[in-house]
């Protein structure tokens, strides 16, 4: 059945096969089954003080809108981030801007964080009660004149409603986003956020997540700059953007970020480096590659 459903799907393209499993899970049509979805209480976990069911979540990204999230808890996510959010309402980049590349397990997206704004999507969370542990993830607009203004509107818009906040500095579809990994701006972004809490007087999680092309000798000073300013966890990773020649689809050029199995082995290697770094002062969270219980662990 899954077979059959997966070459149905990958029919589609691949921006309206993504809205078709929106829209199955948001009008039920999904089976019920997995309301009754059981873990084996070996995969329970805890982070930041909350329970989870087990330590598999769903990435920013997939439910962009929050439209979705309690559905996916159903399916049997342990956590699920929505996003990622900018302050105002945004279309995006122009389509097509997601390739599929079949034969290399991976995608290649410059979706450009297309959303409905944190207004709406505020509005939606609170009236659609989580069931389990919800972040938010949030970022600038395009044409934003101030984009570390646009990080603390997203804090103070969502920090009532969920479990956690992501500051997403990753993506490589908002140009010179990634220019938050330097030095003094990741640390006067990341004060500033700090301020913004005491200011709220909000003790909510804060997660920084980071490119995925970062050099090695930027790790060690990103991991001390994230101590210093009391953050809580980060995300390694998101997409990337780097060279792509050993991949064997046509579309492997295509401009964005690429995400899929191709990019396991870059985010796992990432995600040693800072663990030894931290030493668990932080909490790390593993994005990329996943296709297995596996790769997961």
């Amino acid at each position: 059945m899954y077979s059959n459903l997966r070459s149905l799907i990958f029919k589609l393209d691949p921006e309206k096969a993504h809205t078709l499993a929106i829209q199955s899970l948001k009008f039920n049509l999904v089976s019920n089954v997995f309301d009754e979805n059981k873990n084996n209480p070996i995969f329970k976990t805890q982070i930041f003080g909350k329970d989870l069911s087990n330590p598999i979540g769903i990435a920013a990204g997939f439910d962009k809108n929050a439209e979705v999230y309690n559905p996916l808890f159903k399916l049997g996510f342990g956590f699920v981030e929505v996003g990622t959010v900018t302050p105002l309402k945004q279309y995006g980049n122009e389509k097509p801007r997601v390739f599929r590349l079949v034969e290399d397990q991976a995608l290649i997206n410059r979706l450009g964080f297309n959303n409905q704004g944190s207004e709406t999507i505020l509005n939606r969370i609170k009236s659609n009660k989580k069931i389990g542990i919800l972040g938010v993830n949030v970022g600038p607009n395009k044409d934003s004149d101030n984009r570390l203004n646009d990080y603390l509107i997203g804090l103070e818009k969502f920090y009532e409603v969920a479990d956690y906040i992501t500051i997403n500095i990753s993506s490589p579809n908002t140009e010179n986003l990634r220019n938050f990994h330097d030095e003094n701006k990741l640390n006067e972004l990341l004060k500033s956020i700090k301020d913004k809490k005491n200011e709220l007087k909000t003790d909510i999680p804060i997660v920084v997540k980071i490119s995925p092309d970062i050099d090695l000798n930027q790790i060690e000073l990103i991991s001390e700059i994230l101590l210093e300013n009391e953050i809580s966890a980060i995300i390694i990773s998101n997409t990337s953007e780097s060279t792509r020649d050993d991949l064997k689809n046509i579309q492997r050029h295509q401009k964005g970020g690429l995400s899929g199995k191709p990019i396991e082995q870059k985010s796992n290697l990432l995600i040693n480096q800072f663990f030894k770094l931290l030493n668990g002062r932080i909490k790390i969270i593993g994005v990329g590659g996943i296709d297995s219980g596996k790769s997961a662990y």
